[in-house]
């Protein structure tokens, strides 16, 4: 037992300094940017340039909308597919896990190919319709995690009976939906947002393609015109990555110490 509770400290031990010592290396180059000792200079100066408060926000409503309409997609869509389609299980589960298989850059050049200024319903001809386009390319990169996070909270109810209940009384289907099936998913929810949130925020390849202000080719931009900046701006990244999966952990947590007070 001894020797076994050695070797997983060690394992531990060695992760860790694998993951830290990196990390600690970046933090320490983006404290040098005075050559007489440690500074925020760095972090001044990215916080005080007005692109990165614009791409950052920009980002972030992005991923606000990311979370608002992948939500909706996801959770009706496991909701019939547990209740009424049992045997379309797979064959939606093996759609969902398609965009880890097929590259960004594959995709959004379809999404260009198919949505362009000459299509039936053209998005990329004016700046609102690029942004859709963005949302729902941000959609299709979120939808396994998002989906498998619903579909695993999903198991944990039992979805015939609280649907049959809630006809019982009256309820319509979206009565049913909103008010008693979202609320037992939360949890699931609110893990696939945290890791949406992670997805949008460093993503590079769909904004730069469509050419929208978003954080990720800011982050590209700004690590090949300076020194200091870049390492600063990756710890401000890994910080938010890192902040999204604590959030994602204490979600998880209360949502497992509600049912055992109720």
């Amino acid at each position: 037992m001894n020797l076994q509770r050695f070797g997983a400290w060690g394992a531990i031990l060695v992760g860790a300094v694998y993951f830290l010592v990196p990390l600690i290396g970046t933090l320490e180059f983006s404290l040098r940017m005075r050559r007489d000792g440690y500074s925020l200079d760095a972090y001044r100066s990215v916080f005080s340039d007005s692109q990165f408060h614009q791409t950052f926000g920009y980002s972030m409503l992005m991923a606000l909308l990311t979370i608002v309409f992948g939500m909706l997609l996801v959770v009706p869509t496991a909701y019939w597919v547990r209740l009424r389609l049992p045997q379309m299980r797979q064959v939606v589960e093996f759609i969902t896990l398609l965009p880890l298989v097929i590259p960004a850059i594959v995709i959004v050049f379809g999404y260009l190919r198919m949505y362009n200024s000459s299509s039936i319903l053209p998005l990329t001809g004016s700046v609102t319709g690029t942004n859709i386009l963005l949302v729902l390319s941000y959609i299709t990169l979120s939808l396994p995690y998002m989906y498998r996070a619903v579909d695993t909270a999903m198991r944990a109810i039992d979805v015939r009976t609280l649907t049959e209940a809630a006809e019982s009384l009256g309820a319509g289907w979206g009565t049913i939906l909103f008010r008693c099936i979202f609320p037992n998913v939360m949890s699931g929810v609110l893990s696939g947002a945290f890791i949406t949130l992670a997805i949008v925020m460093g993503e590079f390849t769909m904004a730069a393609l469509l050419n929208r202000p978003a954080f990720g080719p800011y982050l590209q931009l700004v690590g090949a015109n300076k020194a200091y900046e870049p390492s600063a701006l990756a710890v401000i990244a890994f910080a938010i990555t890192w902040l999204s999966m604590g959030l994602l952990n204490l979600a998880t947590r209360f949502s497992k110490i509600a049912p055992a007070r109720a």
